[in-house]
């Protein structure tokens, strides 16, 4: 069985959000994107603490295909160093993870 991964990113803004999860999966680079939001955020930048406000996008894709995306996310992401992280799919129903494969095809 191939693998298959979740991929996160977060961004400030619903717009943007909403146009990466459009533009990866119009790439074929994920079978879908989710937008998750507002959420609320403490994170630590430059040696200072702040909160803010993000948004969340959730793809799933095929394993053979995090590197293609991670770079897309990278290249129209609006921060200099955006978190992409990637989890394993460690189980699912096969008809969903073929869908993921044709989706990313």
């Amino acid at each position: 069985m191939a693998d298959f991964l979740i991929v996160i990113t977060t961004v400030d803004n619903q717009d943007a959000a909403r146009k990466l999860s459009r533009s990866a999966v119009e790439a074929n680079l994920a079978a879908s994107g989710q937008v998750t939001g507002p959420i609320e955020t403490t994170y630590r930048h430059l040696g200072e603490v702040s909160e803010g406000t993000e948004f969340q996008v959730t793809f799933r894709t095929a394993g053979d295909r995090r590197e293609a995306l991670e770079k897309h996310l990278v290249e129209n992401h609006p921060y200099d160093s955006p978190e992409v992280i990637a989890f394993t799919i460690d189980a699912g129903r096969a008809e969903y993870l073929d869908w993921i494969t044709r989706a990313t095809r």
